[in-house]
């Protein structure tokens, strides 16, 4: 059976074929600059060379049409028909109060997720896109949507509500919902697997550090609490987002620099973070190139990212009564060893032992940075929000391979 996997964005589209008897990825690639004559669309088919393409894609419906005919060309398709794709799962942010699971996409679930357009502009609207080329494209093929905040619908009230009037919950459904779902369900289970233990007995710090980043307190198998909000800008300091601060700053900046809504949603969604504070970057990589040759500017901002991600670690230690392993997963947690390094030498105080060599070794591995006698497993664990996705689709249209 194959299974496409489309994240659909306002511009762009990623996308990922796979086979699930094997579980193997027969193509990926992606779609860029969607909406412009000079739009380019990579197409990597599995064991042939990386095809490039430049043209005018003016829509989601032409990229998806683009990239179907990618699959089944001659040379560089792996597919001999489109019919050979059995389901369509689709990424969506932000599902609300309404979808607590993955579900198949129906005119009732389209009309749910355009509901919950004002929950994440800047995402649901693009999904939705990618949905409806599909549609267009494939007419009879099932789709299935995979929702970000899903995961995190077992957090309790306690976890969930801010400390704000409450008609603002009960009428406009203002409260935490948490993000990164995929990842934090796929890297907890995954840690289970490692550590050899039922995942309904461990007390896990799943940290998704990417430049969108959270952390999620993971209790016997089930999110109990998780950084990010009713928006991803709340919680960890990342990229180019602010995460926490004290809400008076907005009224006041506003106030002090005359700026509107959308000048101030822009500087802490887009101008704030890493890239703010370093005044050089968002990009982690850059950042610790810039603190080794002395840049006073990118080491203030490397603490206070490693500062905001410490501290949330210890929070949610303290939130579930103890913890058993941190597994650290997405591009900055799966790559800069200097942040685990950092993070893990001012957590002794848990008993964690840190091993430094294993930190250097297996980029690209699941693995134990910590010794074995370590009191907390600290491991690294490559995400895969995509299979999770692809999973997902593929017991919805076979539930009883469940």
């Amino acid at each position: 059976m194959n299974i496409l996997v489309i994240n659909a964005g306002s511009s762009s589209l990623k996308y990922q074929l796979f086979q699930m008897k094997d579980d193997s990825v027969l193509a990926k690639g992606r779609v860029e600059r969607i909406g412009m004559e000079t739009a380019i669309l990579t197409h990597e088919p599995a064991g042939k060379p990386e095809v490039r393409e430049v043209s005018e894609i003016l829509e989601h419906t032409t990229a998806i049409r683009k990239v179907l005919a990618l699959l089944v060309h001659p040379e560089h398709g792996v597919l001999s028909s489109t019919s050979e794709i059995d389901a369509v799962g689709h990424r969506v942010v932000h599902g609300g109060e309404s979808f607590k699971n993955s579900v198949l996409v129906t005119d009732e679930v389209k009309m749910e997720i355009k509901r919950l357009f004002d929950l994440a502009p800047l995402h649901n609207p693009a999904h939705m896109l990618g949905i409806l080329a599909v549609e267009a494209n494939m007419p009879d093929v099932p789709q299935a949507v995979v929702f970000d905040t899903a995961y995190h619908q077992t957090m309790p009230a306690k976890a969930y509500l801010y400390p704000i009037p409450m008609v603002l919950y009960r009428k406009h459904k203002v409260r935490r919902y948490g993000f990164h779902g995929t990842s934090h369900k796929y890297v907890s289970e995954r840690a289970a697997d490692f550590l050899g233990r039922p995942l309904e007995q461990l007390k896990l710090v799943t940290c998704h550090i990417g430049n969108g980043a959270s952390c999620t307190a993971v209790m016997g198998g089930e999110s109990v609490d998780t950084s990010m909000g009713m928006t991803p800008l709340e919680g960890l300091m990342m990229g180019t987002r602010s995460g926490d601060l004290d809400p008076a700053i907005v009224p006041y900046a506003m106030g002090k620099e005359d700026l509107t809504l959308g000048e101030i949603s822009s500087m802490l969604n887009k101008h704030s973070g890493l890239q703010a504070i370093s005044g050089i970057s968002s990009d982690m990589r850059e950042i610790v190139e810039a603190m080794e040759a002395g840049d006073k500017n990118a080491t203030l901002a490397f603490d206070m990212y490693e500062y905001r991600l410490r501290k949330y670690i210890g929070a949610y230690a303290a939130a579930m009564n103890g913890l058993d392993a941190i597994v650290f997963t997405a591009g900055v947690g799966e790559n800069s060893e200097l942040l685990r390094k950092r993070v893990c030498e001012h957590l002794t105080f848990l008993g964690i032992e840190f091993d430094e060599e294993a930190n250097r070794k297996g980029r690209g591995e699941e693995r134990r940075i910590t010794t074995t006698a370590s009191r907390v497993q600290v491991l690294v664990i490559p995400t895969n929000e995509e299979w999770v996705i692809a999973c997902d689709t593929y017991r919805l249209i076979h539930p009883e391979a469940n």
